[in-house]
């Protein structure tokens, strides 16, 4: 009986172990408040950019997303991230107004006498997701 309770808890334990191996993207929207709200788009049409084009177009929502960095995530693995978050609320592109690793966390190691803070770092991105007015 024993056994049979150690197994899913090996199983559960080198399934967390794998998970923390690969690099995490987690991704918050929010859709405002008064903006147009139309039907999802497809990912792989939605651009990315870095500053606000001149072409018209209204303001649908916004991307929060955050990513691991021991191990980093990949670029590309990012922008297919902010292109699917965007079509899901009917976004063209996706305007990064700031992309920055800063300290998310920190921590306390070492005896009482001697203790050290180290940070823990990540990267945090956001995206005000747009849709050309044509």
């Amino acid at each position: 009986m024993s056994k049979l309770r150690f197994i899913p808890a090996m199983l559960l334990g080198a399934m967390a172990l794998a998970l923390t191996a690969c690099s995490s993207i987690d991704a918050h929207t929010t859709e405002y408040v008064g903006a147009p709200h139309p039907a999802p788009t497809a990912p792989g049409n939605v651009e990315i950019l870095r500053s606000e084009p001149t072409r018209p177009h209204v303001r649908l929502g916004e991307i929060l997303v955050s990513a691991g960095t021991e191990p980093a995530a990949s670029v590309s693995a990012i922008e297919q991230k902010l292109r699917s978050e965007a079509a899901a609320i009917g976004g063209d592109a996706v305007v990064v107004v700031y992309d920055r690793i800063q300290p998310v966390a920190a921590y306390v190691r070492g005896p009482m006498w001697d203790r050290d803070i180290e940070s823990v770092e990540g990267r945090k991105l956001k995206g005000i997701v747009i849709r050309y007015t044509r």
